[in-house]
């Protein structure tokens, strides 16, 4: 966000690349900022070409007088702590600092204050604080390079080494899941008027197990870094019902989930559609099953998004489009569609259904199941009955 405003102050075109598990008060906030997001998938690896990294580097060979800022790679990044944070934590503690938290990215901050406190005092630990999932917890812990996992909270935690990590300066690393993650976030600003995101929850949680592990007491000063501001997170560890749908918080209606449902259709086939089939055979085989949509798969079996007869109809009357008779569905599939976990509560699927008709269950992107708001009520007069 820094960047965006010197960008805009100095009149540059400022492009940033990010997958889309960033929230959209990221990407609202850049584009008000009169910069350009680019919004990749998260679950690919980082020299596939559709990974941030990868797209911002064909953006820049496409972009004539472009430069890659590249945060990963840019040693003024730790450099910028080793002169401005180390020292300011320094004076601010009068040398008494002990402990050193601070969640690991890009690494810049912990390795540039780490690396200044260390030559003030060797005695100082840098302690990091990494996401399950992310691969640092264990490359600093067996030198072994992992296979990185997913994992929700933003700002921490990667899937490569950045050249701005340096991981002779840290002690330990401690490893948290997104769940603590959230919810230490929430107490954060209930319990102290701290109002921050996701990766500040992190390091705190990380520190309070650092702190309980390692016995300190009243003569340690633990210095714990938040970077990040809570108005990011609005939408999603801030909202309840997202919380809900993730797991994160606990349930009012833990008997049923979106899988029970499903189930309790009995054994019936699911039809689908493929982007490759024709308009022409979408719409005779939603006739045939007398359905009003049809999930969308790839030749993996993969979820693509949906179609509805809405969508096709919309399609056919736009009238600066030729529809031809071998024309295909692939342009009229919903890809923003209602897609909830096998175990999205009943809860949560309410809050959907109040303003959608039709919502896709999916397990790591392949189609488990769909359900209607007739599927809801079915399942709700069964347990009653029962």
């Amino acid at each position: 966000m820094g960047l965006a405003l010197a960008a805009a102050v100095r009149g540059y075109r400022c492009i940033f690349t990010m997958p889309d598990k960033q929230s959209k008060e990221k990407m609202d906030i850049l584009r008000a900022m009169g910069a350009e997001v680019v919004v990749t998938p998260p679950a690919v690896e980082p020299d596939d070409p559709r990974s941030y990294y990868s797209v911002a580097d064909r953006l820049v060979k496409e972009t004539p007088n472009a430069i890659l800022s590249n945060q990963y790679h840019n040693p003024v990044n730790p450099q910028s702590h080793y002169i401005g944070t180390g020292p300011e934590l320094w004076r601010q503690t009068a040398g008494k600092i002990t402990h050193y938290v601070a969640g690991m990215g890009t690494g810049g901050t912990i390795s540039g204050t780490g690396k200044f406190l260390k030559e003030q005092t060797p005695h100082v630990k840098i302690v990091g604080v990494d996401p399950i999932g992310s691969i640092l917890y264990e490359l600093h812990k067996s030198g072994r390079f992992t296979k990185a996992e997913g994992y929700k909270v933003e700002g921490i935690g990667e899937d490569f080494l950045p050249s701005t990590t340096d991981l002779s300066v840290v002690d330990e690393i401690v490893q948290v899941n997104d769940k603590e993650c959230f919810l230490m976030t929430r107490r954060l600003v209930r319990e102290e008027g701290i109002f921050a995101g996701g990766s500040c929850g992190a390091a705190v949680a990380g520190a309070l197990k650092y702190a309980r592990d390692h016995k300190l007491g009243k003569d340690d000063v633990m210095v714990i870094i938040l970077p990040d501001s809570g108005s990011r997170y609005l939408s999603k560890l801030y909202n309840d019902d997202w919380m809900r749908e993730n797991g994160y918080l606990e349930q009012a209606w833990i008997e049923g989930r979106a899988l029970d449902i499903q189930h309790a259709k009995g054994d019936v086939d699911m039809i689908i559609a493929s982007a490759e089939d024709l308009k022409t055979d979408v719409i005779r085989k939603m006739k045939a099953h007398n359905v009003s949509q049809l999930p969308v798969v790839n030749e993996n079996g993969r979820l693509l998004g949906i179609v509805t007869e809405i969508d096709i109809l919309n399609h056919m009357l736009l009238a600066d489009h030729a529809h031809e008779p071998d024309e295909t569905i692939e342009s009229m599939i919903d890809t923003h569609g209602a897609t909830v976990r096998p175990n999205t509560p009943l809860e949560t699927l309410m809050g959907i259904f109040s303003t959608r008709n039709v919502v896709i269950i999916a397990r790591d992107g392949q189609l488990e199941g769909i359900l209607t708001k007739i599927d809801i009520l079915d399942y709700l007069s069964s347990q009653v009955a029962g």
